[in-house]
């Protein structure tokens, strides 16, 4: 039956080149490639076509288990969708093969320890924003919002709907800063 892959990085600076040729390796007839986040299933639109299209007796071929989800949910979401179809998933760098009892348990495995290097980059990230507020270098993003123009627009009798469209806000954000939210 048909093998899928499918290549991910997290950014467009990053080289599928090496997965594309692991996955070719594999057998992969057709293969998929996408440079977004891995955080979220959301935002994946060649994950959700393999997904949506894949056949029973098919097998979705990954190079490694953090190249398809972060998070133990996601995998999971994945596996499951893969599982009612009647499709396996294979990983060619990592003994996950979602066919045989021992792949599924070392891919759970895999999930598991992916999310839990995800909430530690998270960690490290936030301790560092903290020292960096604590020495005064670090100031968060600068506010997307200008308040006062949303103020004199609607003075000048604009609606809410469209200063947002105009300012690239949510009508939402209008609406607060005319209550007095963003003092």
């Amino acid at each position: 039956m048909a093998r899928i892959g499918y290549a991910r990085t997290f950014t467009t600076d990053q080289n599928l080149a090496a997965q594309i040729a692991a996955l070719r390796n594999a057998g992969c007839e057709v293969i998929r490639e996408e440079q977004k986040s891995g955080a979220s299933l959301e935002g994946r639109p060649q994950l959700m076509t393999i997904l949506d299209f894949i056949h029973a007796g098919e097998t979705f071929v990954i190079t490694r288990i953090d190249r398809l989800a972060r998070s133990l949910r996601d995998l999971q979401v994945i596996v499951d969708r893969l599982k009612a179809k009647g499709a396996h998933l294979v990983a060619t760098e990592q003994p996950a093969d979602t066919s045989t009892a021992a792949g599924k348990a070392f891919f759970d495995m895999l999930g598991v320890f992916a999310g839990f290097e995800t909430n530690l980059r998270r960690e490290r990230q936030a301790e560092g924003i903290a020292a960096a507020r604590k020495r005064g270098i670090y100031k968060g993003r600068p506010p997307k919002i200008d308040r006062a123009e949303i103020l004199l627009r609607l003075q000048q009798g604009q609606g809410p709907s469209k200063i947002a469209r105009d300012l690239g806000i949510s009508r939402g954000t209008v609406y607060q800063v005319r209550k007095g939210v963003f003092e």
